[in-house]
């Protein structure tokens, strides 16, 4: 295995120490983005949110921080991010505010209709499965509820090329490079409405959001 087929593998699924310095860095280095992705949504403080391949926890502290009087959940595949993300916000989860766990998009620990916004950063690339894994979520939100995808790589950016070179690398790894058309296709293909993808080209950012029908 090449050293950077190694490296993207260890994105996907963080593991032992190599493992715990990349969510340190994805913690600081995706703190942007995923503000950025963050204001093209209403986050109600009384909300409960899911964010899925919840990585080092840096999405789930933040939005603890703003839906107060609701409640965060995080899942990830990997059982070095659910450690780091529990270590992230050991506060909040002491409090009774957040639940992190091990599990797959594929098929989620929790009943139908429950969540009012699930968030994805940086993480559905490598998703099993990615049409029947975006129904999955939409299985899990409510009616009107929302999914946001936020990502700093997408087909068509600033960065194309670079890019290119790493869905090369990860083409058996089930790497989804996706344009912004693709991304809207995929919201509408699973049953979203209201779909709506932003790009911020000179960062190389997209945000994509859709919702279930009510």
């Amino acid at each position: 295995m090449s050293l950077g087929s190694k490296l993207l593998h260890q994105c996907r699924k963080p593991a032992g120490w190599l493992g715990g310095l990349i969510l340190r860095d994805m913690n600081r280095r995706h703190s942007s983005v995923t503000d950025w992705g963050l204001q093209y949504i209403s986050i109600e403080n009384h909300h409960t949110i899911l964010d899925v391949g919840c990585g080092g926890g840096r999405t789930i502290h933040k939005l603890a921080a703003i839906a107060m009087q609701g409640k965060i959940y995080g899942i990830d595949h990997s059982e070095e991010s659910v450690a780091t993300a529990s270590r992230t916000n050991k506060k909040w989860i002491e409090m009774g505010r957040v639940e992190i766990q091990q599990g797959s998009v594929s098929h989620l620990p929790f009943p139908g209709q429950m969540f009012d916004l699930v968030t994805a950063v940086e993480t559905h690339y490598y998703w099993p499965d990615l049409p029947a894994d975006m129904r999955e979520v939409l299985r899990v939100l409510k009616p009107d509820g929302a999914l946001v995808i936020i990502a700093e790589a997408y087909k068509g950016g600033k960065y194309d090329e670079l890019l290119k070179r790493l869905a090369e690398v990860g083409k058996n790894m089930n790497y989804a490079h996706l344009t912004v058309t693709e991304h809207a296709e995929l919201f509408s293909n699973a049953g979203y409405i209201d779909v709506h993808v932003s790009e911020e080209y000179e960062k190389g950012w997209i945000s994509a959001i859709g919702k279930k029908p009510s």
